[in-house]
């Protein structure tokens, strides 16, 4: 064996520590099992000659054909545990017949004379762009699903074999460099300890379907599946992002500590979920759902959700060729206020850009989106297609409790626009005969500093704010936290971002309307004291962050909590206001680190 060879393979040193992103909290100890997947990424151009173009394109069309038939047979045989994510893969499904996909890659091999594994990454480069250009990382991140989708077809042609996912006879802990939906949905979940992956992040679906099955997972890892081998002994701690290789013992007898202590804190705060949040001197506290697809319905009602406190509606109008019909948005809204009555259900419209869609809408590339044509401006830019999700929503709120909410207001025009245009929708199904709620309530999401700043202006033209954290901290720090350069500056407890919101909530009060919260700044624990000092009405995070919100709010007290936030409002730093949390109710949150989210 050669020095150069022997150095490969050098065990790695004990307690050996991977930080990645905590993708669903829980603590798993183990051994490695990686996943073998074909390595499609290396593709190779090949020009083909024009009398050959013909049958180059029927040799992808038949490798789109065979994917679809491969992809309908996992569909089929879907176990029971993850047939609520069964529409992740009928999203991938519509991929494969994408006509961005599909003609984009016909197009590249007509125009350019290449072979078809050439032109179909060309077209799924094209598609993946317009998903990371999205400002919201739930959305970005489905450039993934993208990569999935094509895999099928590209294994086809190239005639590369599956993975050995299916194959798993024993309790693991799967390490892969990613893992598509499709592969996840054949695992044996009794033989699943945990997830790694390479890639990916909280919003992928690999962390969606961990944190919906209660399984650890940690991703975006980089280099897991390099220093990992199978049989290599893991502790996976989801909820901090870490991986441990080869931990000696006295770290496997702490971890496995804590792992019994996450498991009995977990059985004990998800038996108490369906109580109210309410404190120890009477004050009640909504606490609701951040929800991205009807499917989630059900996590949000298993977590003791107090309703839906927003509705991303963006995904029906994505991986698919036309626009919505407004009859296609009327059923799937109908559908989650049904099934949460008499609960509360907050639809947002969209939030995305006329860029985004891939019904073929043409607008000009924008060179910052998250500053560009979006949400509310993208509305009113395409009354047509703001108007068919109004009446939508309308016609909903006619069969349940249904509010809604326009996003990214930055000044009381938008809202005045926005209501004549939901008032024409109302009138237009007026005049059809068509049964709709007129007196819905309506609500803007305050999320820029302009909106802040206007707020007392804003509140006498709605019946409710919602604090969107996640792009008001961004906006008003200038911080991209998905930018690891600078993600660190990404900071909820800034005295800046607690001034602005306590603005905002003081704005309301004075309109007398209600004020929520439904960023991730809600759904962490470690905030409460200061979010409950300020008095919202309803905080809203993801579901499984529900059950220990609610026992944490249980703990508190609202006379103190006000207190509290008057000294929090003083300190000079978000540091300062941490530590004044850490020193003030520390002992009080015993084991809220089992759950806290990363920063990533």
């Amino acid at each position: 064996m050669s020095d150069s060879t022997a150095r490969h393979v050098v065990k790695p040193a004990l307690n050996l520590t991977l930080q990645g992103i905590a993708g669903s909290p829980g603590i798993a100890i183990g051994k490695a099992y990686l996943v073998e997947q074909e390595d499609v990424d290396v593709i190779e151009k090949r020009f083909v000659e024009p009398e050959d173009i013909a049958a180059e394109i029927r040799r992808f069309r038949g490798a789109v054909k065979k994917a679809q038939r491969q992809l309908q047979r996992v569909i089929d045989e879907v176990p029971e545990e993850f047939r609520d994510h069964i529409y992740i893969l009928d999203a991938h499904m519509m991929l494969l017949k994408d006509k961005m996909i599909h003609n984009g890659t016909i197009e590249h091999i007509e125009r350019e004379n290449v072979n078809a594994e050439w032109a179909l990454k060309m077209a799924v480069d094209e598609v993946k762009s317009i998903f990371k250009k999205m400002p919201d990382p739930y959305f970005r991140e489905r450039a993934s699903d993208v990569t999935h989708a094509s895999k099928l077809i590209l294994g086809n042609l190239l005639g590369t074999g599956s993975s050995n996912i299916s194959h798993i006879d024993k309790r693991v802990i799967v390490v892969a460099h990613d893992l598509s939906p499709a592969e996840t949905t054949q695992m044996q979940l009794e033989k699943v300890k945990a997830f790694l992956t390479d890639l990916g992040g909280k919003t992928s679906h690999t962390g969606i379907i961990a944190r919906s099955l209660e399984i650890p997972a940690v991703l975006g890892l980089g280099n897991a599946k390099q220093l990992i081998k199978t049989d290599d002994l893991l502790i996976v701690d989801g909820s901090a992002g870490v991986v441990i290789l080869d931990p000696d013992e006295e770290t496997l007898t702490r971890y496995q500590e804590r792992k019994d202590l996450f498991e009995q804190y977990q059985a004990m705060i998800t038996r108490s979920s369906h109580l109210p949040a309410e404190t120890t001197d009477g004050f009640c506290l909504m606490v609701m759902a951040n929800i991205g697809l009807l499917e989630d319905v059900v996590s949000v009602i298993d977590h003791g959700g107090d309703g839906i406190g927003l509705y991303r509606t963006e995904f029906l109008y994505l991986n698919r060729p036309t626009l919505p019909s407004e009859q296609d948005l009327f059923d799937n809204y109908r559908d989650v206020a049904e099934i949460m009555a008499p609960r509360t259900v907050t639809i947002r419209t969209l939030d995305i850009g006329g860029d985004k869609f891939a019904s073929g809408l043409q607008l000009a590339e924008e060179m910052n989106p998250a500053l560009g044509l979006r949400a509310i401006r993208f509305s009113l830019w395409s009354p047509e297609i703001f108007k068919t999700q109004l009446r939508a929503i309308l016609r909903a709120a006619n069969l349940g409790n249904v509010r809604i909410m326009f996003p990214m207001i930055s000044e009381v025009d938008e809202i005045i626009q926005a209501k004549q245009m939901l008032n024409e929708a109302a009138e237009s199904l007026d005049k059809a005969g068509v049964p709709f709620r007129a007196d819905i309530e309506v609500g803007a999401m305050i999320e820029v500093p302009s909106a802040v700043i206007m707020a007392d202006v804003l509140a006498r033209e709605v019946d409710f704010f919602s604090i969107g954290t996640n792009d008001l901290i961004q906006y008003s720090l200038a911080i991209d936290r998905i930018n690891k350069q600078v993600a660190h500056l990404y900071q909820p407890l800034h005295p800046a971002v607690l001034r602005m919101i306590q603005r905002v909530v003081e704005a309301a009060r004075e309109a007398g309307i209600q004020v929520y919260m439904c960023g991730e700044m809600a759904g962490d624990p470690v905030n409460l004291p200061v979010l409950l000092g300020m008095e919202l009405d309803a905080i809203s995070m993801n579901p499984i962050s529900i059950p220990v919100v609610k026992k944490m709010v249980r703990m508190l007290s609202l006379k103190e909590s006000k207190q509290f936030l008057k000294e929090a409002l003083k300190q000079v730093t978000a540091a300062d206001v941490l530590n004044l949390i850490q020193d003030t109710y520390g002992p009080s949150f015993p084991k809220t680190d089992f759950f806290q989210p990363s920063q990533d």
